[in-house]
């Protein structure tokens, strides 16, 4: 049995890493989805701060959970907002 559990638990592993990878990769950013909703000025402008409000509350907790804090926490907030805004 345990000759099995090896192998068992590095395919079950991979799986969950590429699965994470690809739901990653998968989700569009705010700007990406302005471009397809095919946005402009006033609309496009309030759509971004509402996502860039929803990621930055959405980061905050992810940080928070991973117990960062201080410049670590900041840091962490700013990369993550930023890749789910995407360039503007």
């Amino acid at each position: 049995m345990k000759k099995y559990l090896a192998p068992i638990c590095v395919a079950v592993s991979t799986l969950a890493l590429t699965t994470s990878a690809i739901a990653q990769a998968a989700a569009p950013t705010c700007s990406a989805l302005a471009q397809e909703k095919k946005l402009a000025g006033a609309a496009k402008t309030s759509f971004l701060k509402k996502c860039e409000r929803e990621a930055t509350e959405k980061c905050d907790a992810a940080a928070t959970e991973r117990k960062l804090a201080g410049a670590a926490k900041n840091s962490n907030v700013k990369k993550c907002v930023k890749e789910v805004v995407g360039e503007l």
